[in-house]
């Protein structure tokens, strides 16, 4: 399958910052259950990524945690001083990361030129080697190192928080 626009946008900004990554193709996904059966093989830990809003809709966050770990947004809230948090919009989730839904991945903060997301990952993840996420689209899924995705974090100048989740 040939690599759209989108992807290539991802994979030039990666090789820009010498990280290297593995491609994977699947069929679209959707959902952490949909990912189940494409992501057997993957030798990176699997995960999801959260775009939320506060209340007031004057602060939004990408969440990036393991794919199946629930995340109590309650106790999000209290972690952040938030007065309540919920999931964004699509049209949200276009305008500040240029993303479809499903598609979010935190390679969609390349199109936050703002930079006004929030980045929380699960502290946990530190314990991993390799990450998968979507190259802004969901038919395909990079692995990259852990390392590479805090050197891409940085490079991506947001503020970013590695938080327990």
């Amino acid at each position: 399958m040939p690599v759209t626009e989108i992807e290539r946008k991802v994979e030039d900004a990666l090789t820009a910052l010498g990280i290297a990554w593995v491609r994977h193709e699947h069929p679209p996904v959707f959902t952490v259950e949909d990912t189940k059966l494409h992501w057997r093989d993957l030798r990176a830990t699997h995960c999801k990524n959260l775009f939320l809003r506060n209340n007031k809709g004057n602060r939004h966050y990408l969440v990036i945690t393991e794919a199946s770990k629930a995340v109590d947004l309650k106790a999000l809230n209290r972690t952040l001083g938030e007065d309540r948090l919920s999931f964004a919009s699509p049209e949200r989730l276009q305008r500040y990361l240029g993303l479809e839904p499903g598609s979010v991945s935190p390679f969609g903060l390349l199109n936050n030129t703002a930079k006004d997301v929030r980045v929380i990952v699960d502290a946990e993840l530190r314990a991993s080697e390799r990450l998968g996420f979507h190259p802004n689209i969901n038919t395909a899924t990079l692995e990259i190192s852990r390392l590479d995705l805090e050197r891409f974090l940085a490079a991506m100048g947001n503020e970013v928080r590695w938080l327990p989740i």
